[in-house]
């Protein structure tokens, strides 16, 4: 697996995870939309010139641990996120 490097852009309502991949400019996002202690992961998006990597794999772990060291919840309307969540059965306590 490349190195992957994930940030977090908390803008209050909305928000977004960033990661990069050593080697490329490209950059995969997951985004989000907050209300309350509850998060809806709308989007991932990761380009091609960095797809197969696992990338978005990482920017929705990176979503899961700050739920559980936050203390929020998820709705996985974002259809990856929808499929992590089916993959991950130990994440249920985390679905809104």
């Amino acid at each position: 697996m490349p190195d992957i490097v994930i940030t977090h852009m908390d803008q209050g309502a909305r928000g977004e995870y960033h990661a990069a991949v050593a080697g490329s400019d490209a950059i995969g996002r997951l985004t989000y939309q907050r209300n309350g202690d509850v998060v809806v992961a709308d989007h991932t998006l990761v380009p091609s010139a960095i797809g197969g990597r696992g990338v978005a794999a990482e920017l929705v772990k990176a979503l899961i641990a700050d739920a559980r060291a936050q203390g929020f919840r998820i709705v996985p309307q974002c259809s990856y996120v929808e499929a992590a969540f089916r993959r991950h059965p130990e994440w249920a306590d985390l679905r809104a």
